[in-house]
């Protein structure tokens, strides 16, 4: 059994996040300090992490429980996505998504598990962060896109989803634009402001959680007083800890467990004119993925502005450059005005990354590890849903309750492992260009 965990690696600036920035200010921080002893902690202030420790708080009132983030809760990964909780098939190594009937239910359990817990939380509470169950669209621009498209539907109609065809004034109807020749649409998919949500769902814990925020784990020790946690400026000893740190788990290079950690970017738009929403028409508020994978993600917002996500970079360092964000943005704005030739004046007011955990098997890491510690880590593309049913699901597992949640959680693969560094640098990165060029006009 190891004695001392390091975390080496932590979140570092990357680009300019639109869901934070358009929010009011956040409430004053609490940052660990002092020596602390706590039931539990949590480590890691995602949305995993966030329904772990809700989770722990519900089952086991009397419990001490702790949650560390070491960035501002909704400033980090969870808060910078693109506010989907999809609740259907969506493997992003796969053309179209889907994998296997068998796979492909389990998946839609698991993930409507974790929205109906979430939904349920921002009901309850009234956290107020645009939670829309009004389903998405998987939008086609191509020949190649359409048949990507009839796929899926073939995998809908054998695990029994409804769906709804578009055609293309059907789809322009609801964009605006006329670049989509096809679309389906589905009606379970939810979504949200996504940094709105984090902030919300950490505002209103139980009052048995004490939430620290721009406070990173340095090393964990197994000692014999319990689990000691040493921060900048103090410890907590804990008798449990559980593990929430999705990409930043990744030791590639060192110890590779076959997590990949891989950015994905997003722009956002500044608030659009009202002779720009005349012009656009359209619905006011829409969620719209690819046919491809790799292509382009867009949502219409509330706010009157346009989000639009894509291009993928292997960084095992979890850091991105200035040329990194430099390249988004660039791609960022032709995809807008390919799809919004209208607004051309409109200009792109932010942009930011984020890291995906993904691998190269859709594994995760799941349960109790050897030396005692818990984790819930890798969301391979789908962070909201499957992160909010496995932080649900290992609080439940750390008290020692067992469900067929919980079982399909710790049937699944472990992330399959990679040849070392360089190679896999050279291959991840190869196969991501690859699979990017034959988004063509998707991206």
């Amino acid at each position: 059994m190891a004695s001392k965990l390091e975390f080496a690696r932590l979140p570092a600036a990357d680009g300019v996040n639109g869901w934070w920035e358009s929010l009011p200010a956040p409430p004053a921080v609490k940052t660990l300090r002092g020596d602390r002893r706590f039931d539990f902690v949590v480590v890691g202030g995602g949305i995993t992490g966030l329904c772990a420790a809700r989770r722990l708080a519900e089952l086991a009132p009397e419990a001490s429980v702790a949650l560390v983030e070491a960035d501002r809760i909704g400033r980090s990964t969870a808060g910078r996505n693109s506010g989907f909780f999809v609740d259907l098939p969506h493997d992003i190594s796969s053309e179209s998504y889907s994998r296997s009937v068998d796979a492909d239910k389990a998946d839609v359990r698991m993930q409507r598990h974790g929205i109906d817990y979430v939904r349920a939380i921002v009901r309850a509470e009234g956290i107020e962060c645009d939670w829309r169950d009004d389903g998405k669209y998987h939008a086609s621009a191509n020949k190649r896109g359409k048949e990507a498209l009839e796929h899926f539907a073939d995998g809908l109609r054998r695990i029994g989803e409804k769906f709804e065809w578009l055609d293309e004034a059907g789809i322009a109807k609801v964009t605006g634009t006329s670049f989509y020749h096809s679309a389906i649409f589905t009606p379970g998919c939810s979504t949200v402001q996504p940094a709105a949500l984090m902030r919300g769902l950490a505002r209103t814990m139980p009052s048995n959680v004490e939430v620290f925020e721009l406070s990173a784990v340095r090393r964990l020790e197994h000692m014999p007083t319990g689990k000691v946690l040493s921060f900048a400026e103090g410890t907590i000893t804990a008798a449990n800890v559980i593990l929430c740190t999705n990409a930043y788990a990744a030791t590639f290079g060192e110890h590779p467990n076959g997590l990949l950690p891989v950015y994905t970017f997003a722009s956002m738009s500044r608030v659009m004119k009202q002779a720009e929403i005349e012009a656009l028409g359209g619905i006011n508020s829409w969620a719209l993925i690819p046919a491809d994978p790799m292509g382009t993600t867009v949502r219409r917002l509330n706010t009157d502005r346009i989000c639009v996500r894509n291009h993928f970079a292997f960084r095992p360092g979890l850091e991105v450059s200035e040329a990194d964000l430099r390249k988004a943005r660039h791609l960022h704005q032709r995809s807008f005005e390919r799809r919004f030739p209208l607004l051309k004046n409109v200009e792109l007011e932010y942009t930011w990354g984020g890291a995906l955990c993904l691998s190269a098997n859709s594994g995760a890491l799941f349960g109790k590890r050897d030396d005692g510690l818990y984790q819930a880590i890798g969301c391979n593309g789908l962070g909201l849903s499957r992160g909010s049913a496995s932080g649900k699901v290992i609080a439940e597992f750390a008290l020692g309750m067992t469900n067929d949640m919980t079982q399909q959680l710790l049937r699944q693969p472990k992330p399959r492992p990679l040849p070392m560094r360089p190679i896999a640098d050279v291959a991840v990165s190869a196969a991501i260009w690859v699979k990017e060029f034959s988004a063509g006009v998707e991206l």
